[in-house]
C-alpha cells in the first residue's frame, strides 16, 4: 500500500489504537512462547532417552547475558532431583511443562486475535459511516457520472478489503516477524551453522514469491470495477423490471448480465489463482529447506557428533515452524497489493470535494418574508446549456407556474432553488440573501418538494411521511393524509399508517405513492412549496380532489408549480412560459390566452379552453 494511502486510511484506525497496542503485546508473548514450546521438547526428549545432564548443585545466576545457560542448568538440576526420587515423575514434569508452554502460546495468540478483531471491525464501521456520510452529502451532479452499483461496491467490497488488510499489516509488522525472530534466536542458540544456512535461503525464496505479485493491484482493480458494473446491471434490472418484461427485453438484459458475470469470472480467476499460488509455493520452498536441513543436520548428529539428537529434533520443529509465519507474510503481501487498489477507490470518494456546502457563519432564519429572486441565471448540465440569462421574481404568497416543453429548464429551476446544483453565473436570492450565503439545512427547511417521481422507502407509511416532520403526532399524520386525499386508502390497509409499503412503495399504485409524497410535503408545512408535476400520476378524479386540497394548502403560501397539464395551473398568479432556458411569455391564464402566443398554442394542443 502506498505510504500516503496507508496513512490516510490509518486515521480511521487511530480511535482503536488501544486494541493495536494490546495486539502487539500479546503477539510478543505468543512469539516467545511459540519458540519456547519447541525448545522445551529438548529436555523432555533427554529424559525419555536418558541423556539429561546430571547436576547435583543448584546453579547460581551470574549475568543476564547467560540467562539461557542458567535456565537450562536449573531445569537439569530440577530433573536430576525429581528423577532420583521417581523417574516417571521427571517425565510427567517435562510433559507438564511442554503442555503449559503450548497452552500459553495459544492463549496469547487468541488474545492477540481477540484485540485485533475490535481494531478491524471498528475501522470497518467508521470507514463505512464516513463513506455513507460522504455519499449523502455529495451534490447530485457527482452521481450523474457514477454508476450506483459502483458506489455500492466501494461502500461494501472495497471497504471490507481495506479493513481486512489491517490484520495483514499487523502480521507483517509485528506477529510474524517476531515469531521468526524468536524462533531464529532459539535456533542460533542450538546451532549457528544450520541457522546461517536458513537465513541465506529465506530471502531467496521470499524474493521469488514477491515477484509473482507485481500485477496483482491491476488485476484487483479490474475485479472491483467489473463488480460495480455487475451490481449496476442488477440494480437497473430490479428497478426497471416492468419495462424489461413489457418490451420482451429479458434476453437483452440476460446477455448484458451474462457478459459482465463472465468478465468478473475471468478477472476473479486470474486474481485468485495468482494470489493462491503464494501459499503452496512458500510451503514447497520450505520443505526443500527442511529436506536439506535433514541431510546437513543428520551428518552433524550421526557423523560429526557436534549436535545432540534431541537438539536436532527440536531444531527441525523450529525450522518447520518458521514456514507458517513466512507463508503468512507472503500472503499478507498479496493482500496489501489488493487492498491498495480498494483503498484508492474508497479515498476517491472520501476526498471528493463537496462544492455545495454551507459557508462559515452562513445566514439562517426559519421564515420567508419577501420574495425569491432569480437574476440573469445561467446554468449548464455537463456543458449543455439549460438556462440562459433567466430572470424572475416570485413574491411571497404567490403561486407561480412554470410551463413549457420538456427540456425547457423547468425542473432545473426546482433543482437550483433547493441548491441541489449551483448556478454557473447570475444570482438567486431568498429575502435578498444569495442561496450560497444561506445555511443549507435552514434553506431546505423553508422548502417543501414533491417531485414527478414518487420517492418512497421500504418502511411504513407513517415513517415515510415523518421524514417531513420527525416529531409529528399520529393525528398530524392523518390530517396530512386527508389533505392529500390519501387517507381513504390508508385507513383500509391491514395496519393503517403502520403498513409497510415495500421496496420503493412497490405495494402501492402510482397514484397512491404520489399522494403519500404530497402528504409528506403537507406535514412539513414549509413556507415555500415546489410541486414538480405533483399530480402527474393521478387519475382524473383523484387529480381534481388533490388539486383542490393543494390549492387550499397553498393559500397564503409561496408556490412554484411545474406542470405539463395546464388544467392544473389556471389559478396561478403568474404563469411563466419557458422555451430553451428562456422566458418567452408570462402573465395570468387569461392574459396569456389573449396574447394567442406560445401558451395559447400549448392550451390548444391539450384541447383545453
Amino acid at each position: 500500500m502506498k505510504k500516503s494511502t496507508f496513512f490516510k486510511i490509518l486515521k480511521y484506525a487511530l480511535p482503536y489504537k488501544r486494541f493495536a497496542y494490546l495486539n502487539i503485546f500479546f503477539n510478543i508473548l505468543y512469539a516467545f512462547f511459540n519458540a519456547l514450546s519447541f525448545v522445551m521438547l529438548i529436555p523432555m526428549l533427554d529424559v525419555m532417552f536418558g541423556t539429561t545432564e546430571k547436576i547435583d548443585t543448584k546453579p547460581t545466576f551470574t549475568s543476564i547475558t547467560k540467562i539461557g545457560k542458567y535456565l537450562k542448568e536449573y531445569l537439569d538440576y530440577t530433573i536430576t532431583i525429581v528423577k532420583e526420587d521417581n523417574p516417571e515423575n521427571a517425565l510427567l514434569l517435562m510433559i507438564g511443562l511442554v503442555i503449559s508452554t503450548f497452552l500459553l502460546k495459544n492463549l496469547f495468540n487468541y488474545l492477540a486475535i481477540y484485540n485485533v478483531t475490535f481494531l478491524r471491525n471498528g475501522t470497518l464501521r467508521d470507514l463505512r459511516i464516513a463513506l455513507y456520510k460522504k455519499v449523502i452529502h455529495l451534490p447530485l451532479g457527482f452521481y450523474s457520472e457514477k454508476r450506483r452499483g459502483d458506489v455500492m461496491v466501494r461502500l461494501t467490497n472495497d471497504v471490507g478489503e481495506v479493513q481486512f488488510s489491517f490484520l495483514s499489516i499487523l502480521e507483517i509488522i509485528f506477529k510474524e516477524p517476531l515469531t521468526i525472530l524468536f524462533t531464529l534466536g532459539a535456533m542460533f542458540y542450538m546451532s549457528t551453522k544450520l541457522t546461517i544456512f536458513v537465513l541465506i535461503f529465506i530471502p531467496l525464496s521470499g524474493a521469488l514469491i514477491s515477484s509473482l505479485g507485481k500485477s496483482l493491484k491491476r488485476k484487483s482493480s479490474k475485479v472491483q470495477q467489473e463488480s460495480g458494473v455487475f451490481l449496476s446491471i442488477l440494480d437497473e434490472t430490479l428497478s426497471g423490471l416492468r419495462i424489461i418484461k413489457s418490451y420482451n427485453s429479458e434476453n437483452n438484459f440476460k446477455n448484458k448480465f451474462t457478459e459482465s458475470a463472465n468478465k468478473l469470472y475471468r478477472f476473479s480467476n486470474s486474481l485468485l489463482n495468482r494470489n493462491n499460488i503464494a501459499s503452496p509455493l512458500s510451503e514447497f520452498l520450505g520443505i526443500v529447506v527442511i529436506a536439506t536441513l535433514l541431510w546437513f543436520g543428520g551428518k552433524m548428529v550421526l557423523m560429526d557428533h557436534t549436535l545432540k539428537g534431541s537438539d536436532f529434533i527440536a531444531y527441525m520443529g523450529l525450522a518447520y515452524g518458521i514456514l507458517t509465519p513466512a507463508k503468512a507474510i507472503s500472503k499478507a503481501n498479496y493482500t496489501l497489493k489488493s487492498a491498495m487498489a480498494a483503498a484508492d477507490r474508497v479515498l476517491e470518494i472520501l476526498e471528493q470535494e463537496n462544492t455545495i456546502t454551507s459557508k462559515e457563519n452562513a445566514f439562517s432564519k426559519n421564515d420567508f418574508q419577501d420574495k425569491i429572486s432569480l437574476s440573469n441565471v445561467n446554468f449548464a448540465y455537463q456543458n449543455e446549456p439549460v438556462l440562459n440569462n433567466f430572470t424572475l421574481d416570485i413574491p411571497k404568497g404567490k403561486m407561480v407556474a412554470l410551463v413549457g416543453q420538456s427540456g425547457s429548464g423547468k425542473s432545473t429551476i426546482a433543482n437550483l432553488l433547493t441548491r441541489f446544483y449551483d448556478i454557473q453565473d447570475g444570482k438567486i436570492e431568498i429575502d435578498g440573501v444569495s442561496l450560497k450565503d444561506w445555511d443549507l439545512p435552514a434553506l431546505r427547511h423553508l422548502i417543501g418538494l414533491v417531485t414527478q417521481d414518487s420517492i418512497l422507502f421500504n418502511d411504513s407509511i407513517k415513517n415515510n411521511i415523518l421524514i417531513g416532520k420527525p416529531d409529528a403526532s399520529d393525528e398530524e399524520i392523518i390530517n396530512a393524509l386527508k389533505i392529500a386525499n390519501a387517507y381513504e386508502f390508508v385507513k383500509d390497509l391491514p395496519n393503517g399508517i403502520e403498513t409497510n409499503i415495500g421496496d420503493a412503495g412497490g405495494k402501492l399504485s402510482g397514484g397512491q405513492k404520489q399522494r403519500l409524497s404530497i402528504a409528506r410535503a403537507v406535514l412539513k408545512n414549509p413556507p415555500i412549496m415546489i410541486l414538480d408535476e405533483a399530480t402527474s400520476a393521478l387519475d382524473t378524479e383523484s387529480e381534481k380532489i388533490v388539486q383542490d386540497a393543494l390549492e387550499n394548502m397553498m393559500q397564503n403560501r409561496t408556490s412554484i408549480v411545474i406542470a405539463h397539464r395546464l388544467s392544473t395551473i389556471q389559478k396561478a398568479d403568474i404563469i411563466v412560459v419557458m422555451q430553451k432556458g428562456k422566458i418567452v411569455e408570462q402573465g395570468t391564464h387569461t392574459e396569456l390566452l389573449a396574447k394567442k402566443g406560445t401558451y395559447a398554442n400549448l392550451v390548444t394542443l391539450q384541447s383545453f379552453e
